[in-house]
């Protein structure tokens, strides 16, 4: 046998279940942002989508009332849907989608290692994304799982976000995991040791190791005290370490000019609020330290623990990337 035929086969080689929910597990909107920048990017389209009488509590989670584009007004309710490609070969983009690529002048859509030639034949990336379940949890999962296998899914990629004591002036955190040996020796991932509450991202990763599936779980941080709006500065995150573990190239489109805006707008309310301000620097301060090449492996444990420790105090904050607490 050939050393290439023996050797394992890639991650992003496979068909891929990209996976991210509105709620519990994302702060900032930046889990859910990350996954429809990818689904409108790649085009993909609705395959299936699960019945909201199931597992949704319309008091928690409800319908909301728009205008459609014949002017009628309509319901939608809160589901999750699959999206996939649809066509038996590879879909060219659209246009629109293909200028947003990053790339340089030389490349071009006939060179297939360009960037827009990679997008245009990326035939393996499903994604899944909706409203986290207020109920029935199990079956959830095993309803998601099930369309999973009838796709032949290969690997799955959850995407959270949580509220944290993180600067918003330093690079956001994004934290990794896997609990398959041979992901975390491909990627270089750590294995989570968070004990504690979980969302539903955490119970489809269980399902999906019990069938099989091998799961990555991937995490960024969000500044708590920005918690009431959007972070496109976290989407973008959260898509640059998608790139790396897919190997697809997304189009960033406005997020970049989004992410120094939003980056200004808490800078200029930073200047009008001294405490805030203050805290800010303080956050700054941490961050150095365990970022700081000189950093001792007891200083970094301390800012570990001491981010730990803001559990108690009704704020979400987990350093660890695994779920953070309820909110």
């Amino acid at each position: 046998m050939s050393e290439e035929s023996s050797s394992p086969a890639r991650f992003g080689d496979g068909r891929l279940l990209v996976v991210a929910f509105e709620g519990w597990n994302d702060a900032g909107d930046a889990a859910s942002g990350a996954v429809t920048v990818l689904r409108d990017s790649l085009g993909l389209e609705a395959l299936y989508e699960l019945d909201p009488e199931q597992y949704f509590d319309y008091q928690f989670t409800r319908p909301v009332v728009y205008t459609d584009e014949e002017g009628r007004r309509r319901l939608r309710w809160p589901t999750a849907t699959l999206y996939g490609p649809t066509a038996e070969e590879p879909e060219v983009l659209p246009p629109a989608v293909v200028a947003e690529a990053p790339v340089s002048g030389a490349e071009n859509a006939d060179d297939p290692d360009s960037i827009v030639g990679a997008l245009q034949r990326v035939d393996n990336i499903f994604v899944m994304l909706g409203s986290e379940p207020s109920r029935s949890w199990k079956n959830f999962a095993a309803e998601i799982l099930d369309k999973a296998l009838v796709h032949d899914i290969t690997g799955i990629v959850v995407l959270g976000a949580m509220l944290a004591d993180v600067p918003h002036t330093r690079p956001i955190s994004v934290f990794a995991s896997s609990e398959s040996a041979e992901l975390r020796h491909e990627f270089g991932l750590e294995r989570s040791s968070y004990e504690g509450p979980v969302g539903i991202l955490s119970v489809i990763a269980d399902v999906a190791d019990v069938v099989g599936i091998p799961t990555i779980s991937i995490w960024a941080s969000v500044p708590h005290y920005v918690h009431n709006a959007p972070s496109p500065k976290a989407t973008l995150a959260l898509i640059e370490k998608l790139e790396e573990i897919t190997g697809v190239p997304v189009p960033r489109g406005d997020l970049e000019d989004e992410a120094t805006a939003w980056e200004s707008g808490i800078d200029a309310l930073a200047g009008d609020d001294e405490d805030m301000a203050a805290y800010i620097e303080q956050l700054e301060q941490a961050r150095d330290t365990v970022d700081s090449p000189e950093a001792s492996g007891e200083a970094i444990a301390q800012e570990f623990e001491r981010y730990l420790r803001r559990r108690g105090d009704g704020r979400d904050g987990y350093a660890d990337g695994r779920d953070p607490g309820p909110r």
